[in-house]
């Protein structure tokens, strides 16, 4: 009997996890894991190391940023319905890169929302050779191997992997591929015990959900005391939640590195500067 590398959350996840099963099977049949070898060497350009652009930014970064940004490539979510059906990815990865975000999370669960893993390819592909690109997160529900071979054989350079959802076992042993196959792991918690599971693991990078999956209320407060748990020289990331520079305030001063936004920006109109609001340029934040 096959150890189950997921478990029940009573959350929207298990629904997703649910349907990235059934998906995963026809992914399977549709692309081999030889093909995947195959498609990675036909990516453009080289790595970039995630928690490094997460801590020291690009050569584009705003000199005077007091945050790093991840722009979130995000069509739709179950909470929020749909920002944008016509979203197109690689555009989208073009104006965070020119707005000097450090990262591009792209979404890659298509039914919930509406994403595509041609979409991280895409984003991909549009840097082509640049060495200053932003590192591009493969944002999805992953548990398993192929998941990750998949993720680096379209152009991730990291991948979110989601401490609720996954059995400790199996956390760690995808931290463990994921590192092995050149990329970084997101490892997203929610409360204490999952930033004891994650450290346990082996992450080095570690994303706080300020969402609860279970109601879907927001609380910046959440970053604020799971921080505290983080050991120095971890690498901290605050999701969700943070649509106004006083909000990424709050994150910088309890000792975010950088913040994932997706919503605030692709609703915003004006891209570049809601993202140098967020990042906080020209701003000095004690923490």
């Amino acid at each position: 009997m096959t150890t189950p590398s997921t478990r029940a959350t009573g959350t929207v996840l298990d629904r997703i996890v649910a349907d990235r099963r059934e998906r995963l099977a026809e992914d399977r049949r549709a692309v081999s894991e030889e093909a995947l070898l195959d498609l990675a060497t036909t990516l453009p350009g080289q790595s970039v190391d995630f928690a490094s652009r997460l801590r020291q930014g690009r050569h584009a970064s705003p000199a005077t940023a007091a945050l790093r940004l991840i722009g979130e490539v995000k069509r739709a979510s179950p909470s929020k319905g749909v920002f944008d059906a016509d979203l197109d990815a690689a555009r989208q990865a073009r104006r965070y890169a020119a707005a000097g975000a450090s990262a591009v999370s792209v979404l890659t669960e298509p039914t919930f929302f509406a994403g595509h893993i041609a979409d991280l390819r895409a984003a991909r592909e549009e840097f082509g050779d640049d060495l200053d690109r932003p590192a591009l997160l493969r944002k999805d529900f992953l548990f398993d191997p192929y998941q990750v071979r998949e993720a680096r054989a379209n152009g991730a350079d990291a991948l979110l992997l989601i401490v609720m959802m996954l059995e400790p076992a199996a956390l760690a042993d995808l931290i463990a591929l994921t590192h092995e196959e050149g990329l970084e792991a997101l490892v997203e918690v929610h409360d204490e015990s999952e930033v004891e599971a994650a450290l346990a693991a082996g992450a080095c990078v570690i994303g706080v959900n300020n969402r609860d999956l279970r109601d879907f209320r927001e609380d910046l407060g959440t970053f604020e005391r799971l921080a505290r748990c983080v050991p120095a020289g971890t690498t901290l990331v605050a999701e969700s939640s943070i649509h106004t520079a006083e909000d990424a305030r709050r994150m910088a001063a309890a000792g975010a590195h950088a913040i994932l936004v997706g919503e605030a920006l692709v609703r915003s109109g004006d891209v570049e500067a809601k993202a140098h609001e967020l990042m906080l340029v020209g701003e000095r934040v004690a923490s």
